[in-house]
């Protein structure tokens, strides 16, 4: 296969990666929107939260750049059971919930409010990204077990601290490496990227594509790209049997009803792997071949922007200089 290493891994840097400073900003907001609702729920008498953890995308370390600065920020706010009551001193509902933390992040500084969403509240900026909280109450059981729910329709068992420990365990238990993220850190992002390529595509979330790099991850040491490549080609083959998708944790199906966003990427991915990046694997495929299949395959001319042009080929033909001829050396 033809070596794109070196770029793919610029390309990461470049295009995929948050620089240091939208890293600084996005831990920013988190921190201001803490604080905004630990006063909030102070001015409004209501109990104080346990704790807060990260989830998602940002908790595994695979948010990638967007164009429009749609980053997804998911932070669950933990309270304990016996502080969630309401007024005649049962508990609070699962909506309840919901609205005494949207009431709490109320600020005049927001052009758009905080809003109520099925499973979480969702700050909005006006960059483009929001933050998510999804909210959250903690207990024992009658045998002694923590038990943790999420404050959807109903109150439900979740524990996203698990899933993100699972994505980060199976990260270091699968790649060769340990820099740089780790490869299939890496690769996940980079399928997600191209995932987010098209405005027009609707793709699995970013947390079932985790679990498909996850199942038919290919390792290759010092080899993004073939890595990348081969580990497409084991998502393809799989969905094409298979479109459906278990919870890592619990088991529970996380494909029910999104059958059809399974089906797109197998369709998508059939498509660019039969008539894009086959070339790649041509004993004669060259290097601008190389470029301009993976500028079409991430829908970014950062690749293709790396092939010489014919005028610097033929300025840097002009520049060799020819050493004379010097008939007394025979070999």
């Amino acid at each position: 296969m033809f070596d794109c290493s070196k770029e793919m891994m610029e390309f990461l840097e470049k295009r995929v990666r948050l620089s240091q400073t939208e890293k600084d900003n996005l831990k920013d907001y988190r921190e201001k929107n803490l604080t905004r609702l630990t006063n909030g729920l102070k001015k409004n008498s209501e109990p104080a939260y346990h704790k807060a953890i990260n989830q998602g995308s940002y908790a595994m370390y695979t948010i990638n750049q967007h164009p429009d600065k749609d980053y997804d920020i998911d932070v669950g706010i933990i309270f304990k059971r016996e502080v969630l009551k309401g007024s005649n001193g049962a508990d609070k509902t699962a909506l309840d919930a919901r609205k005494m933390v949207c009431e709490a992040m109320q600020d005049n500084k927001f052009n758009k409010e905080p809003k109520v969403l099925k499973n979480c509240v969702r700050v909005y900026y006006e960059e483009g990204h929001h933050v998510d909280m999804p909210v959250y109450r903690t207990y024992e059981d009658d045998d002694s077990n923590t038990i943790q729910e999420l404050a959807s329709s109903e109150w439900e068992e979740s524990d996203p601290e698990s899933i993100t420990s699972w994505y980060n365990n199976a990260v270091i238990e699968q790649s060769p490496d340990s820099n740089n993220g780790r490869q299939m850190r890496r690769v996940t992002r980079l399928i997600k990227k191209w995932s987010n390529s098209r405005s027009s595509w609707i793709m699995p979330s970013g947390f079932m594509i985790s679990v498909l790099v996850d199942e038919k991850y290919f390792d290759k040491l010092d080899r993004d790209d073939e890595s990348l490549y081969e580990t497409l080609k084991e998502i393809r083959d799989r969905l094409y049997w298979d479109k459906t998708l278990n919870n890592p944790v619990t088991g529970d199906s996380i494909s029910e009803g999104k059958e059809h966003l399974l089906t797109n990427m197998y369709d998508k991915l059939d498509d660019v792997l039969n008539n894009t990046l086959y070339i790649l694997e041509e004993d004669d495929c060259t290097y601008e071949q190389a470029m301009k299949a993976w500028s079409k395959f991430f829908n970014d001319d950062f690749f293709k922007d790396k092939i010489p042009s014919k005028k610097d080929s033929t300025d840097s033909a002009s520049r060799t200089i020819v050493a004379p001829q010097k008939p007394w050396i025979l070999f």
